[in-house]
């Protein structure tokens, strides 16, 4: 660690955790909820579960590339966090957000729109609370000695998550409308501005642990940016294909989505071929492991899985159904949720100067949560073609079909019991580090 502000990463790493354990608890109740076990529906009906299992999601991966910037930017930028308690107010702010939502979804209290269910009250106050990390982010940039390629695209990444969530505050009587708009949030976050701050955070690692010259990576994130944008903004049309959108969407969201995976390729090779020219054998091993799986698991759950169902021939069968879950499952932890963990992976040691990597617990969590995963993936999967077969070929009632895949939510549930003990090691090892110190920083 170089610079004193960069200790506000740590809470917010610590946010993410908690949001991480309760997201958690909530896929366990709806896990159950489908095997027929549903005893909590009085008090947490399946739809509230999921409203929460779902923007718990996204809050924790927020709060976790929030505290990467504020670790990563300082250091890039060779500049103090320009004002460190307001970022502790951000950091405040979100939280209070994130809580007043997660208990007003118990009380219906939530727009009902997937995805987007917060409501409008608390919509602005996001935006005020983005906009006052942006503004630290932006002030640190500008006073800074250094502009790197690494931390403008993080930058961008950011600014434009930013800007993309304004299209679904707007207000729409038409549902189709609405849909259309709802979905420039949502894909262009998960299949395009967020693949900008994950390149960037992916890049930063790969510079510390590899030792691989800084130009040479950077080159890697120029096309891995324009991969991103010539495949993820018209890749959006595989969202429009049965809302009432026009008929020309279906050649538009079937070309562009097929080469959607080319993105994440393009991470996946640059991060093995980095690893495989560098010469610097850092340490913290634990830290590369869960870089080199950002780009591979990524790869094979945003990339492929993607790619399985999202052509318009095939997704006419699987929209809305379990094939959808098997595919977010993977891509969300591969592409997001492990490259928050690396970053944090990366950064504790620095912070607290406490060199507890490569312990057994630690390499337990990597592994653990990662065949979890992969096995819950399988689950839904499997569970997923005999729901289209049933539901959607031979005509069987939704309700009846969920009867009949009963037995692979147990399946499911061993291995997401898996993924947890993974998840829970991991946070015992961020816990074992404790808080960061002055003494951590290193002066040059």
């Amino acid at each position: 660690m170089k610079f004193k502000s960069q200790k506000v990463a740590y809470w917010f790493f610590a946010l993410s955790m908690l949001l991480l354990t309760l997201q958690l608890v909530y896929g366990f109740i709806m896990g159950f909820a489908h095997m027929g076990y549903d005893g909590l529906h009085d008090f947490i009906p399946f739809n509230t579960a999921r409203a929460v299992h779902t923007n718990l999601l996204v809050v924790w991966l927020l709060s976790g590339f929030m505290g990467a910037a504020y670790y990563i930017i300082p250091e890039e930028s060779e500049h103090e966090l320009v004002n460190v308690k307001l970022a502790y107010i951000q950091l405040i702010t979100l939280a209070i957000v994130g809580v007043i939502a997660i208990i007003g979804y118990h009380f219906n209290y939530w727009e009902g729109r997937k995805f987007l269910e917060i409501p409008r009250p608390l919509d602005w106050l996001v935006v005020a609370n983005v906009l006052t990390f942006l503004g630290l982010i932006l002030a640190t940039l500008y006073k800074g000695k250094k502009r790197t390629t690494t931390a403008l695209v993080m930058t961008m990444g950011l600014v434009f998550a930013a800007l993309l969530y304004l299209p679904g505050m707007i207000w729409f009587d038409n549902q189709t409308m609405d849909s259309f708009f709802r979905w420039w949030v949502v894909h262009l976050w998960v299949e395009g501005v967020w693949e900008l701050i994950m390149g960037g955070i992916l890049a930063y690692l790969l510079i510390k642990i590899t030792g691989v010259d800084r130009e040479v990576i950077e080159k890697w994130l120029y096309v891995i940016v324009g991969l991103t944008f010539i495949s993820g903004i018209l890749g959006t049309g595989h969202h429009y294909y049965y809302i009432g959108a026009p008929r020309y969407w279906l050649m538009i969201g079937g070309i562009f989505s097929a080469l959607e995976p080319l993105a994440f390729l393009g991470m996946a090779l640059f991060a093995l071929a980095m690893y495989r020219k560098g010469e610097k054998n850092h340490p913290n091993k634990l830290a590369l492991n869960w870089t080199l799986g950002t780009a591979i698991v990524s790869f094979v759950g945003a990339g492929l899985l993607g790619l399985a169902h999202t052509l318009p021939q095939v997704n006419l069968y699987t929209h809305g159904t379990l094939v959808t879950a098997m595919h977010g499952h993977l891509a969300f932890w591969g592409a997001y949720g492990m490259i928050v963990l690396a970053i944090i992976s990366y950064s504790m040691p620095n912070m607290t100067g406490r060199n507890l990597y490569n312990t057994v617990n630690g390499s337990l969590a990597f592994w653990l949560s990662n065949i979890g995963m992969i096995g819950m993936t399988v689950a839904f999967g499997v569970a997923g073609v005999a729901q289209v077969y049933l539901e959607r070929i031979m005509g069987v009632e939704f309700g009846d079909v969920q009867k009949e895949i009963q037995i692979h939510f147990g399946i499911l549930i061993i291995c997401a019991t898996m993924f947890s003990v993974g998840i829970g090691l991991f946070i015992y090892e961020f816990l074992r580090y404790g808080q960061p110190s002055d003494e951590a920083i290193i002066y040059e």
